[in-house]
């Protein structure tokens, strides 16, 4: 039987230990609770390991796919000996793609998992989407978010468009954003794609590849 606590902390010798004591004093399965390594512990410091159990809604086990998913990241994010708590949840799916799975990081200081322009996270996403489909033999729509960044970024990046777009307007000429990976261009092309005033297009070539607001001729 569980008591009314959410979420438990425990110490141990090892994270594997401290996860077994843990689900024994809650009387829970390892499916039903989250797991956030809070210390991995250093034997030659004769530092313990520390982790905190959260108690999933009901006590209830994910889906394989979500679980997989979140435990893979979190792993990824144990290697990298960073403090960390996963809110995992289903996207709505889009037309012609399938409903995405996000996974969203969060906790003190991840400015690492971003890095520049979203590099680092996006290299982190691509590396989980390949562990997550190879052990499900599936192809998974998996979308890593780094305390909400890409969101943040989407919705500024929406502005910028819609600036760049009435100055090109306003001036009748043709104006560029910086430099962005195709994931950011595409925001842009979408968020202007029905605009009476502008067309938009892409230029150049690898990293230097931007997009250009171009006003529509009349």
């Amino acid at each position: 039987m569980t008591d009314n606590r959410t979420f438990i902390e425990m110490i141990a010798p090892t994270v594997d230990e401290a996860i077994a004591d843990g689900l024994r004093e809650l009387g829970l399965s390892r499916d039903a609770v989250d797991v956030e390594v809070l210390d991995q512990g250093d034997s030659v410091e004769g530092r313990r390991a520390r982790v905190r159990l959260s108690i999933r809604p009901e006590g209830q086990p994910e889906d394989e796919t979500l679980q997989v998913a979140r435990q893979a990241l979190q792993e990824l994010l144990n290697k990298m000996h960073l403090r960390a708590h996963i809110v995992t949840q289903w996207g709505e799916a889009t037309e012609g793609e399938e409903r995405p799975l996000l996974l969203d990081v969060e906790g003190d200081d991840l400015s690492l998992l971003i890095g520049r322009r979203g590099e680092t996270l996006a290299a982190l996403q691509y590396i989980l989407r390949l562990i997550v489909n190879k052990q499900l033999n599936s192809v998974v729509n998996i979308i890593v978010d780094v305390e909400s960044y890409k969101s943040r970024r989407e919705e500024q990046l929406k502005r910028l468009a819609q600036r760049l777009a009435e100055q090109a307007t306003q001036q009748r000429r043709t104006l560029s954003l910086e430099p962005m990976p195709a994931n950011e261009r595409r925001i842009v092309h979408l968020t202007l794609r029905d605009h009476p005033d502008v067309m938009t297009e892409s230029v150049g070539e690898g990293e230097l590849r931007k997009v250009t607001v171009v006003p529509k001729k009349k």
